[in-house]
């Protein structure tokens, strides 16, 4: 890591290194509930639920044929998770480019990452009230705390914009994900710790699941003291007016009329659409996967994650590395392929065969960490300068487990086939369709055309 390091410390000033530190803390903050709640424990938790409710007199662990009955619509148990990140992803498409144009135009974009913040992570924290019967208290908590996440993630990273020169994007935005790995990580070791011994504690297995909520839900909102504070001494471009309310209704279609003038972030956006939405439903899925398909307990599950969270740590830095000689772009549709290969794999994987399952994980956990760090910082050069949040709204709306396309695709092939391994599979598609769109990136022209300076690599 010291070609990287000394790259920074040429590049960035010692201001921009403060807030960058500062920055960096979000994601280890933000990790608790991506990691522990919505990657782990969430989706394995809500479905037996909903297989209780809709088969009462079948065991938990045996999938249900019956469904549920949600406005009036058949559901099975199996898909309620997926079926649920399509639709927090839907609200996600027209609040959050609403949000990024509101704060665009204010000068305290913090007090909105501050609220978003604390309304998810009580919404997540909140999860600790989800009863042996109440799947419809988890879908709403669900939605609000996911919507709240993208949310708070376009200030976010809007914010890496401001205080990081074109150049050190790649490192800032892989060491950002690299604290969220180990923040992740750590919080996912103390819930393995509790799911082991949480009958010494008095609690059953549901009741560690509620405790594990509520201690991501804490750690979300504590943890974002330290980003908040460190950087208060950010503003935004100029100070909000009360007609700038009435027009951000306006940018909704605006912002979609502009993206015509930036072809190459058109093109950037329809691409990281079909990859990310095949990347974000397998993390977001895997868990279900594995507890449902491949019947691993919790713990294995747990453990899983936690390799998963290690490797990608290293995985983020080793590609960011790589980015520094090929550019961001390369590696970002070289990683495409391993992608590929790993779906492939994982429908392979025969039940309760943990070695396997656990090497097919830290090949997720290498491409992870890589493709995510270098899709935020390659897309961070093609949004034009003052319009950050705007254009962030968007890249959001498709970014940590909301993306929708691929959540429905897997919730409707489980539905017709009630098997998880035709909805795995059935993913590759946007892995192939998000590389053959990717390879058509004018990365350098896209950069000049919105305003900015290319980095040497691109």
């Amino acid at each position: 890591m010291s070609l990287l390091r000394t790259r920074v410390e040429q590049v960035s000033g010692p201001d921009q290194q403060r807030l960058q530190r500062s920055w960096y803390w979000y994601d280890w903050a933000a990790a608790s509930y991506v990691t522990v709640t919505a990657a782990v424990l969430f989706s394995p938790y809500l479905t037996s639920i909903a297989n209780k409710v809709a088969c009462p007199d079948q065991a938990s662990d045996v999938a249900c044929n019956n469904n549920l009955h949600v406005l009036g619509i058949g559901v099975a148990p199996g898909s309620l998770v997926p079926y649920i990140l399509t639709v927090s992803t839907i609200i996600s498409a027209v609040v959050l480019i609403f949000v990024g144009a509101v704060v665009d135009r204010s000068t305290h974009p913090l007090r909105y990452l501050a609220g978003f913040t604390y309304v998810g992570a009580g919404a997540a924290a909140a999860m600790v009230a989800i009863g042996s019967t109440d799947w419809q208290l988890g879908v709403i908590l669900a939605i609000i705390a996911n919507l709240c996440l993208g949310a708070a993630l376009i200030v976010y990273s809007a914010i890496m914009i401001r205080i990081t020169p074109p150049d050190d994007r790649d490192y800032v935005s892989a060491r950002g994900w690299a604290y969220g790995y180990l923040g992740g990580g750590s919080l996912l070791a103390a819930t393995l710790v509790l799911l082991v011994v949480h009958g010494a504690l008095g609690l059953d297995k549901a009741g560690a699941v509620r405790v594990a909520f509520l201690a991501a839900g804490i750690w979300w909102g504590l943890f974002a003291i330290i980003p908040l504070r460190g950087l208060r001494s950010l503003s935004g471009s100029r100070p909000e007016q009360p007609q700038d309310r009435i027009g951000g209704l306006k940018q909704l279609r605006k912002t979609f009329v502009s993206l015509q003038h930036y072809p190459q972030t058109k093109r950037f956006l329809l691409a990281y659409l079909f990859y990310n939405d095949g990347m974000q439903t397998v993390i977001a899925s895997a868990s279900l996967y594995g507890s449902k398909q491949l019947k691993f307990s919790d713990s294995e599950l747990v453990v899983t994650i936690l390799l998963v969270q290690i490797v990608a740590f290293f995985g983020a830095m080793a590609f960011a590395r790589l980015a520094a000689r090929h550019g961001a772009h390369r590696m970002i549709y070289s990683s495409l392929f391993l992608w590929t290969l790993v779906v492939c794999l994982a429908c392979l994987v025969p039940e309760r065969q943990l070695a396997l399952w656990l090497i097919l994980a830290s090949g997720i956990g290498l491409v992870m960490g890589g493709s995510q760090s270098l899709s935020r910082s390659l897309y961070s050069g093609l949004v034009p300068a003052g319009r950050e949040s705007e254009f962030f709204s968007l890249y959001q709306a498709m970014e940590r487990g909301t993306s929708w396309l691929g959540t429905l695709v897997f919730g409707l092939v489980f539905q017709w086939f009630r098997d998880y391994r035709y909805s795995i599979v059935a993913l590759i598609i946007f892995f192939g369709v998000g590389a053959v769109l990717l390879r058509g990136v004018k990365v350098r022209d896209g950069i000049i055309e919105a305003g900015n300076t290319p980095p040497q690599v691109v």
